[in-house]
């Protein structure tokens, strides 16, 4: 009996991921005007929006085939089918990534890095007075912080292009605020790198991203010795020490989050209580640096 209910709330659970993308595509398909698919508008049309056979012509696909998405009985359709329909329905970038979802596929990423901080981040900056926050893109250049992060690692507002990469100033200045041991540089490399090596992959069309590549593995041995050996990974979590100018050494947990835009998101922080929570709060009291370092 226990496997009769759980083999109906299956199947259900099915009907009801197919019923889900079907229902998308009537209504996206109802919505569509003819006019701005390049279609003739005149003609009588029993109801507003495309045919059937209009979007099957416009993704490349058999009529049967929509027919089939839209009554939940093709619930699988390939990364392929889904873009040509998303191109077809002249879907949002949002209504896009919810088709993909509804599918049950991975979103495929535009080819191009995100660099936009969005308004959602913007206020986590704000609404974390007490934490050094950061907001990088894909490839590691600084794009937003709040004022601690700027008191903690020194004022950026000043710098540009490159001068804001992470993983340029490492592999080609000298060593700034941050310090490093021997365990922690060889880590935080082989991760930076990967990371990198990743980020090509999910946007294949950056030019920026293509050319810090090139240019890093052309003025810097460590990093061309890295990036050759082909390691692919992600930067996501560290112990850092900071080493600030007034209030002294911070020993820091460095965590990093991907946001919805394809952004890392730094947060800093310290153990209640301890010396490196007590130097933050002084940093905050203290205020920012000119340069960053």
């Amino acid at each position: 009996m226990d496997r009769s209910v759980g083999a109906r709330r299956g199947g259900a659970a099915g009907r009801t991921s197919g019923s889900d993308l079907g229902r998308a595509l009537r209504g996206w398909r109802d919505r569509a005007d003819p006019a701005d698919a390049g279609l003739p508008a005149g003609g009588p049309r029993r109801a507003a929006g495309l045919r059937r056979e209009e979007v099957a012509s416009l993704a490349g696909v058999s009529v049967d085939y929509v027919v089939r998405l839209e009554q939940g009985r093709a619930t699988s359709p390939s990364e392929q089918v889904l873009t040509a329909l998303g191109r077809a329905l002249r879907l949002s970038d949002q209504e896009r990534r919810h088709l993909f979802l509804l599918a049950g596929r991975a979103v495929p990423d535009t080819g191009r890095m995100p660099s936009q901080v969005s308004p959602g981040v913007a206020r986590l900056l704000e609404q974390l007075p007490a934490t050094p926050v950061g907001v990088f893109d894909a490839a590691w250049t600084l794009l937003e912080w709040n004022p601690l992060f700027a008191a903690l690692m020194g004022d950026p507002s000043g710098l540009r292009g490159r001068e804001r990469n992470v993983v340029w100033r490492h592999f080609t200045q000298p060593p700034g605020r941050v310090r490093h041991s021997e365990e922690q540089r060889v880590r935080f490399e082989a991760a930076a790198v990967s990371d990198l090596r990743a980020a090509t992959a999910r946007y294949p069309d950056d030019a920026g991203l293509r050319s810090l590549i090139t240019e890093l593995h052309g003025v810097s041995r460590p990093f061309a010795r890295l990036w050759d050996a082909h390691a692919v990974g992600a930067h996501t979590r560290a112990t850092k020490t900071v080493e600030h100018p007034e209030v002294g050494p911070l020993v820091l947990d460095c965590d990093v989050l991907s946001s919805a835009e394809g952004l890392r998101v730094v947060l800093y922080t310290a153990a209640r209580g301890s010396q490196a929570a007590e130097r933050l709060a002084l940093l905050e009291v203290l205020g920012t640096q000119r340069v960053w370092s």
